[in-house]
């Protein structure tokens, strides 16, 4: 079990506040701007949803970000894809990230506050999808390092969007706006860029008001299809990554 007081300034990346109510507001960044999404924030992010789902007086969390966009920069930096131990961490931390987010058992609400290209499995975990209309869909950096994108998004978008639309939107690293991820089920509101928090915390008030056991179920229901989706899909997925990294580096190496 988790006290709010024991984590919340502990993580260099994620900037807690919490509301009277339980209102949990998690806020990515990097030194106070974007999120620069690297090795390790991926180690970070596995104790950081772990913390906040073992806190019982977390009602609702907010998941947002800082600046122009939620999560739209990848650095090598703490990365090791070429190794088999330095991609054995990654794939321990990308399997537990994505339990420990559906360990969170109260409601998750996605404030979107720009571009999603990249880890947008996070925000498909979430039960409220909020987005303005600078929010763009897009599964960027695995092709761009020539792996295989086998981290969550695989099986998230075409669970969510249907499945020649997941399929199609992986393999073209389609652009998917605001308005077009709203019709095709992927986003709930695209609200104005000024009034995003507003909103989630409005919606967040209206649950957090619910009776604690009932709105913890409530996710727990709902969230069962995508917890087997996960736990049957997530470690297949990243081996196979793993073996297009391999591959990567094997090319690298022929070519030096």
């Amino acid at each position: 079990m988790s006290c709010f007081n024991t984590y919340r300034d502990i993580y260099p990346n994620a900037r807690l506040t919490r509301s009277p109510e339980g209102v949990l507001e998690v806020a990515l960044h990097t030194d106070g701007g974007k999120l620069i999404f690297n090795g390790h924030t991926h180690e970070q992010f596995v104790d950081l949803f772990h913390d906040i789902g073992a806190d019982p007086d977390n009602r609702v969390v907010i998941l947002t970000g800082t600046g122009d966009a939620f999560m739209d920069e990848i650095s090598p930096e703490g990365f090791d894809f070429f190794t088999p131990r330095g991609y054995d961490k990654i794939y321990r931390e990308g399997k537990k990230v994505l339990m420990n987010i559906l360990d969170i058992e109260v409601p998750m609400i996605a404030a979107l506050n720009g571009p999603v290209l990249l880890h947008s499995e996070y925000v498909l975990l979430a039960d409220i999808v909020l987005a303005t209309s600078d929010t763009v869909f897009q599964d960027k950096p695995h092709f761009d390092f020539g792996i295989v994108p086998g981290d969550g998004v695989n099986l998230l978008w075409p669970e969510v969007i249907g499945s020649v639309r997941g399929r199609y939107f992986i393999l073209t690293r389609q652009r998917l706006d605001a308005q077009t991820a709203k019709a095709w089920g992927a986003v709930n509101e695209v609200v104005p860029a000024d009034r995003l928090l507003a909103r989630a915390h409005e919606i967040a008030e209206g649950l957090a008001k619910l009776p604690p056991l009932t709105s913890r179920y409530t996710r727990i229901a709902l969230t069962q299809k995508l917890r087997r989706i996960i736990d049957q899909g997530t470690s297949y997925g990243l081996a196979l990554e793993g073996i297009s990294a391999a591959e990567v580096a094997r090319s690298m190496t022929q070519a030096a």
